[in-house]
């Protein structure tokens, strides 16, 4: 590797073309990147004492450590978005000099139309995509071309191209002094680095690049890492026969947000472990490192499919309009972490394990599992897990049945809220307090059982019962004497609250008012507000009635799942070990001293949570509820504890309590712990309880 300094537009002369590989993202500066770089243009152009402006820098490969000594097109490692941006700037720039009287448009030296045009963005005399001296990748490639030769634009245009390139020639129109904008870019500097090819790791180089601009997602490096190192025959044929698809069924702007979340759940369902947002390609590389693939096309393969699957379900994609349905109002929802085990389903779903009908059925029982939890209180940090690993336990032989037992069987943070607990919740929240939940709650409820969907977008939420504290005198005697505590306790409760287009003209009228006015309840085309049109009063008897009715029509559209009686029975039936050993293999734990505080702390752990259950291992007795909490090992006068945490964890350290991260043991976990006094149940406890809520709240960011 040889790195010079070097003027950027020195190197654009130079050079016969800079050639983007298809394994690179497509461009992505955004307006932030490109009003940054303007603005530091114009510094740099308008102060005499700015000799030059370092903009990051450009790595490329040749066969060779030359410099531009020969005409071979370089293959650019890093720095495509600074080329481009610069690129559009040169045309934009080249545009507006050409629309100037002929004295005005050399403002400052070799920064004529003609001249930006022949020396920095094509090659006059070479024909075919040898012309231009920037080739970018797919879509990008022939809107830059475009641009450059001032065509009319491709069918299909790159929108991010075009969004700068507006940019660009916006602020040049408002600028009264171009000579400025000239020397601004004259003196932009760049590092020159060259690679050479069969010497120097190109991908080392790349993920070690921290170069101003937009910071490399996960995805683009994982493109990288599959595509850079193949021959070239073999990288064209995996882009355009399954990443470049791939990008295709994203779109241009979806790709960009979504697909670091997908390669997140496809590694979930793939290795079972749930990786950090920061750390999805190192988790990738351990990945292919440790999967059985043949080889890479097998691996890009299953990343098309799987993406086809997440596309489908979490962009509006399926064909089926009933799934189409489902998946988006469970989008609606923003369960992401929920898409694992739904991908996992869906693959199955295509195997034809299972039909459409029980596809939908499952992704309604999700819906409904997480609606249900939110409106009943009850913590969304365990929800990564529970998905991640719930199809652990699903019998797929009687797959849906299974599927309803699961969830069912589930307890304390992790259960699926029954019909009275969800209708009492839904009656009794300040639904309104939690505004994504109350305004999904209102559009399911409007179009539930439509085979036409309404529009709802131009609806606003309306408290019947005015929310303004000042209530007029006709309300409050349409409230009565008590209407200060009605107010206080249903304001933001379901029965007050509904859809209406009319939520201006409202205002605080009465209820007589809102009842009869043009576009008024008795009119409204809403299936919320029947039955607001034959009602006399609106009081505390009338709130009450309508929560009841529409958290009983809830129990229907978020609806807890049906068993059968002999599928019933397993509800009863906890977790039971498949181990042979149980507590017979442990003589200690039945006598003395061990069985005293074995049953002791025995009793402590398992109240911790009805989630936690008991495995009989040869060696120790473990605790359990997504993974290890705590393994007993017992011995003839004591028992040893392991804690499953990290010992950096442990705040208060004391003699009891030791270090074995290190130490090679029989349990789980970097804490061991002795436990031979009674005394020392309490610090025992607190450290066990500790690994507990560790693990239920882990992995979520």
């Amino acid at each position: 590797m040889k790195a010079v300094e070097s003027q950027l537009l020195s190197l654009l002369k130079k050079a016969a073309q800079f050639l983007i590989p298809i394994y690179q993202r497509t461009y992505s500066w955004e307006k932030e990147q490109c009003e940054q770089l303007w603005k530091d243009i114009l510094r740099a152009g308008s102060s005499d004492s700015i000799n030059a402006h370092f903009v990051g820098s450009i790595v490329y490969i040749q066969d060779d450590i030359y410099h531009l000594t020969n005409q071979s097109p370089l293959l650019v490692i890093d720095g495509q978005q600074r080329l481009t941006t610069v690129t559009l700037i040169l045309a934009a720039l080249m545009e507006r000099l050409a629309s100037l009287p002929d004295c005005e448009q050399e403002p400052e030296d070799g920064f004529s139309p003609q001249k930006i045009r022949n020396y920095y963005l094509i090659n006059d005399l070479e024909r075919g995509d040898r012309k231009y001296k920037l080739l970018l990748t797919q879509t990008d490639k022939d809107t830059l071309k475009s641009v450059v030769m001032q065509d009319d634009l491709p069918p299909q245009i790159s929108l991010r191209i075009c969004t700068n390139l507006g940019l660009f020639r916006g602020w040049i129109n408002e600028c009264d002094n171009l000579a400025i904008v000239c020397k601004g870019i004259n003196k932009l500097m760049v590092v020159d680095v060259a690679l050479s090819r069969g010497q120097d790791n190109p991908q080392l180089i790349f993920e070690s690049m921290n170069s101003t601009g937009r910071e490399l997602t996960q995805a683009d490096l994982i493109r990288n890492y599959i595509l850079m190192g193949l021959e070239h025959d073999k990288q064209t044929n995996l882009y355009n026969t399954y990443w470049y698809p791939m990008e295709q069924s994203f779109g241009q702007s979806e790709y960009n947000l979504h697909f670091d979340g997908f390669m997140r759940h496809f590694l979930t369902i793939m290795t079972g472990e749930i990786p950090k947002q920061s750390e999805v390609y190192v988790a990738f590389k351990k990945f292919h490192a440790d999967a059985e693939y043949a080889d890479i096309e097998g691996l890009v393969a299953d990343l098309r499919r799987y993406s086809g699957y997440y596309c489908a379900m979490a962009l509006g994609k399926e064909q089926d309009t009933k799934l189409r349905a489902a998946f988006h109002d469970l989008s609606e929802l923003k369960v992401e972490v929920a898409y694992p085990m739904m991908l996992e389903i869906y693959n199955d779903y295509v195997n034809q394990k299972i039909t459409a009908y029980d596809l939908h059925t499952i992704v309604r029982m999700i819906e409904s599992y997480v609606f249900r939890r939110a409106i009943c209180g009850y913590a969304t940090n365990s929800l990564n897990k529970t998905f991640a690993t719930f199809m652990r336990g699903v019998n797929k032989e009687n797959y849906l049945e299974s599927i309803k037992i699961n969830f069912l069987k589930m307890k304390s943070y992790r259960i699926f809220p029954r019909n009275d607990d969800f209708k009492r919740y839904l009656q009794e929240r300040d639904i309104y307090k939690i505004p994504k939940r109350c305004r999904y709650f209102l559009n399911r409820v409007e179009n539930h059982g439509r085979k036409e969907q309404v529009m709802l977008s131009n609806y606003s939420i309306e408290h019947i019962m005015p929310q303004n504290e000042n209530l007029s005198p006709a309300w409050k005697n349409e409230l009565g004497e008590n209407w200060e505590n009605i107010r206080s306790i249903y304001l933001h409760r379901i029965g007050n609250l509904t859809l209406t287009g009319y939520n201006t003209e409202y205002s605080d009228r009465p209820f007589s008012e809102k009842r009869d006015m043009e576009g008024g309840f008795r009119s409204s085309p809403l299936k919320l507000n029947e039955g607001l049109g034959q009602l006399d009063r609106w009081n505390e008897e009338a709130i009450i009635n309508r929560a009841r009715k529409l958290s009983c029509l809830a129990t229907e559209i978020w609806a807890e799942p049906e068993l059968s009686d002999e599928q019933k029975m397993f509800l009863d039936q906890g977790r039971v070990s498949s181990n042979q050993y149980s507590v017979e293999d442990h003589p200690a734990l039945r006598k003395g001293k061990p069985q005293e505080l074995y049953n002791i702390i025995r009793h402590e752990i398992l109240n911790l949570d009805p989630e936690i259950y008991e495995e009989f291992l040869k060696y120790y007795v473990a605790y359990k509820a997504e993974t290890n909490i705590c393994d007993i090992a017992p011995h003839t006068s004591y028992l040893t504890i392991y804690v499953n945490m990290p010992f950096s964890e442990v705040e208060t350290v004391e003699s009891i309590c030791r270090n074995v991260s290190d130490i090679g043991h029989s349990g789980n976990g970097e804490i061991e712990l002795r436990f031979s006094d009674i005394k020392d149940l309490p610090y025992i406890m607190g450290l066990i309880t500790r690994s507990f809520e560790r693990q239920i709240s882990n992995g979520i960011e």
